[in-house]
């Protein structure tokens, strides 16, 4: 694979992936949807098909990691850096794209959602408040639908459920998912892959929201800042760093054990 293709291949299965997943998570949380209120295992299923699909359209062309962590364990099983920075940039830009996709598709959706009274709550409340203070700086209505978020705030717990969740995603991956060359995922292991993700989602979401990917998190979490949403409120930047070194940790720690356990 050239640079150019794997490149080329990130951007756009990292864009499906995140068009297909963030769109299950806006179809099933925001007014004026049909699918709203579908509940929990609309989106994780949603997701898992996400995978299955991006997975599928371009694992020939960049072996369709669409995953900095995956990267990274591959990299560490391998010991080849060479590529990562490509990997890496691709599936950035490509979450980029896919949630900015969303935004799109549900764009009326969103403007119903976000000047709803009942969701955003009475806007002289928060002029009252100030710009800088109360409901206005705080994680927003909608921002569920590019990023994740806790429950539960508590630090070791959010980033050990971040950890945890990668290990197993990044462990399958390489015991399993793997194509021939070793560089990507092949045919069979992209089923596998994308039944791990949703069950994943079933038994290690509900804490964090599952980010298991930086570039699926911090991707959307720029265009959530950058989208000119009414009364969006902020994009919880004191977040933002556990769904990145979590599913990094994680990474590393599951391409040891195989390392030490299946290499």
């Amino acid at each position: 694979m050239s640079n150019s293709d794997i490149f080329i291949g990130e951007i756009i299965g990292t864009a499906v992936l995140i068009l297909l997943g963030g769109g299950v998570v806006a179809a099933v949380v925001l007014k004026r949807s049909k699918a709203q209120n579908a509940g929990w295992l609309a989106i994780t299923f949603g997701w898992g098909f996400a995978v299955l699909t991006a997975v599928y359209m371009t694992g020939a062309l960049s072996g369709a990691h669409l995953n900095p962590a995956v990267t990274l364990g591959i990299a560490i099983k391998d010991n080849d850096w060479g590529t990562v920075p490509v990997y890496v940039a691709g599936q950035l830009l490509g979450a980029m794209i896919g949630a900015a996709l969303v935004w799109v598709a549900y764009y009326g959706q969103f403007h119903a959602h976000l000047t709803d009274p009942e969701i955003v709550g009475d806007p002289a409340d928060k002029a009252i408040e100030g710009p800088h203070g109360g409901g206005a700086a705080k994680a927003g209505p909608v921002l569920g639908v590019f990023s994740t978020g806790p429950e539960i705030r508590n630090v070791w717990q959010n980033l050990a459920t971040e950890i945890i969740g990668t290990i197993v995603l990044v462990l399958a991956v390489l015991t399993q998912g793997l194509n021939d060359s070793g560089k990507g995922l092949g045919p069979i292991g992209g089923l596998m892959v994308a039944l791990v993700v949703v069950g994943i989602g079933l038994s290690l979401g509900g804490p964090t929201g599952y980010a298991i990917n930086p570039a699926r998190d911090l991707g959307p979490r720029i265009v959530h800042a950058l989208l000119p949403l009414p009364n969006k409120g902020g994009s919880d930047w004191s977040y933002a760093w556990i769904p990145v070194a979590g599913p990094l940790i994680g990474a590393a720690v599951a391409a040891g054990i195989y390392n030490i356990a299946f290499a």
